[in-house]
């Protein structure tokens, strides 16, 4: 990435991390509400990786959503991101970044039937804005884990925008605003 390309995209997150921010203080319980009733209309097999949130981003965890596969949470380690299983109330420690996450057994891919992942910002072809610490992407860079259905959580005013792309990102399988879902693709079982 060229020193240009990469303040662009500095740029971007810092606008972007504003925009979420200043739009959280009004739709935070809307946005959780959205997700929950998205959730109900997408039962499938497996896990439900979850995130623990950071700064601005939705409170998903509680009250956790039922989901009839268990849930996950993410855990960043010096080799990558992976998923653990996760019960409500069960112990946390940090992670390689120092963020609440469980211990165990990574899960395989195959073993987690849906993500939900935050956003600063999305475009509408599904392109993701992150915080820019790269875990998502690399993740999801394998083919395996970019078999796994994933969708963003974010305000609406953060999602159809136009974003700068870099070759290894990924799209997504769509988003949940505080307006409801959308999706790109449909998310066969």
């Amino acid at each position: 990435m060229s020193a240009a390309a990469a303040a662009r995209k500095a740029e971007q997150r810092r606008h972007w991390r504003r925009q979420r921010k200043q739009a959280m203080t009004q739709v935070a319980a809307d946005l959780t509400a959205a997700v929950h009733a998205g959730l109900r209309q997408l039962q499938r097999p497996g896990r439900l990786g979850l995130f623990w949130p950071l700064g601005a981003e939705a409170r998903l965890l509680d009250p956790a959503p039922s989901w009839p596969g268990g849930l996950a949470l993410p855990r960043t380690e010096a080799s990558g991101l992976v998923y653990l299983s996760w019960q409500p109330g069960a112990a946390l420690t940090g992670d390689h970044c120092g963020i609440p996450a469980p211990g165990g057994m990574a899960l395989a891919p195959e073993q987690l039937g849906l993500l939900l992942v935050p956003a600063l910002a999305c475009s509408s072809d599904g392109m993701r804005l992150g915080s820019g610490g790269g875990w998502y992407d690399r993740l999801r860079a394998q083919p395996a884990w970019r078999a796994v259905p994933a969708l963003m959580v974010l305000p609406q005013c953060c999602s159809k925008v136009r974003l700068a792309v870099d070759p290894w990102d990924v799209p997504f399988s769509g988003w949940i605003t505080e307006q409801g879902m959308e999706l790109l693709e449909p998310l066969e079982c």
